[in-house]
């Protein structure tokens, strides 16, 4: 499953780059794509620049698992895909989230890494 976008993100940008990559994934395997059983519940700001405590606060309590998806994930071993990996506190909180929600495990791939310098939070322009 991807790091889900909080709804007006999604609306804004019309995609979701780790559900593009999870449904990839879910293709090329035999894992169903689930993109609904985690939803991003709190607007939050992009990570990156942000050093890992404030980007921890950013997504504290960010995400949650619909009820009507516990069933889906109960017991389960879930792979959540995510685009960019920087300080992984957007990883910990969705993987915190659905351990609550009731997933048995959850592994994570991600597809880029930014490393600490890449980027600073006043600065707009990509590499």
């Amino acid at each position: 499953m991807p790091v889900p976008l909080h709804w007006r993100r999604f609306f804004r940008r019309q995609f979701n780059q780790s559900a593009e990559l999870a449904r990839a994934v879910a293709h090329l395997s035999d894992p169903p794509f689930s993109p609904s059983a985690i939803r991003r519940v709190k607007l939050t700001r992009q990570q990156v620049g942000l050093d890992r405590q404030v980007a921890e606060e950013n997504v504290r309590a960010a995400f949650r698992v619909p009820t009507e998806a516990q069933i889906e994930i109960a017991g389960r071993r879930v792979l959540l895909i995510d685009d960019f990996y920087t300080t992984g506190a957007t990883v910990r909180a969705v993987a915190k989230a659905l351990k609550r929600g009731g997933a048995g495990a959850v592994d994570v791939l991600t597809f880029a890494r930014v490393l600490p310098g890449d980027f600073r939070a006043d600065e707009s322009a990509t590499i």
